[in-house]
């Protein structure tokens, strides 16, 4: 019976990181399923589930401070169980454009919480506009809206709060992977 294990790690930047701590996974006897890698100004993080046998994953665990020390990361890994299936969710994807200001993110993911809709996936960014350099900020996200939601009503009441923030955002229907 496969089990799972999610594993978040970070640290200072610089080439073979991924090669690495896969490799470790790899011959530990899992298989990486999901995750999501990025670098941060001067630091590489990660967040990643992996699967295996109890055994397996159990070694992984137990080897995460040496493997953290080992690659001068900080890892931290928890036991987790496969998601359940969601059939009462829709999944949408939302994407938010704007003058980059204090509190976007929390102002979109209030508009959400507050709605009972839950974010799956979610990041972020800041880049000069073209031609003028002015600091822009995008948010893309994934969201899992209940079935029984109207969505014609959740659309009208998501324009209504962008027009108030002044920003520009699409929500529409997550296209399959």
């Amino acid at each position: 019976m496969k089990k799972y294990l999610v594993m978040s790690a970070i640290g200072e930047d610089r080439p073979g990181i991924v090669n690495e701590l896969s490799r470790a996974i790899l011959e530990g006897s899992c298989n990486i399923e999901d995750s999501r890698m990025t670098v941060l100004g001067g630091e590489f993080a990660l967040i990643l589930m992996i699967s295996g046998s109890w055994n397996a994953i159990g070694k992984i665990e137990a080897m995460a401070p040496a493997l953290g020390k080992k690659l001068s990361l900080t890892i931290v890994a928890r036991p987790t169980d496969e998601r359940a299936p969601r059939l009462s969710m829709v999944p949408y994807t939302v994407d938010v454009v704007s003058i980059d200001q204090p509190g976007i993110v929390h102002k979109v993911a209030e508009f959400f919480s507050t709605r009972g809709i839950n974010i799956e996936d979610l990041s972020t960014s800041t880049y000069p506009a073209a031609h003028t350099g002015t600091p822009m900020f995008s948010i893309t996200m994934t969201v899992s809206v209940p079935a029984d939601l109207h969505i014609g009503r959740l659309r009208d009441e998501f324009i209504d709060f962008c027009d108030e923030l002044n920003v520009d955002a699409t929500l529409e229907p997550a296209r399959p992977s």
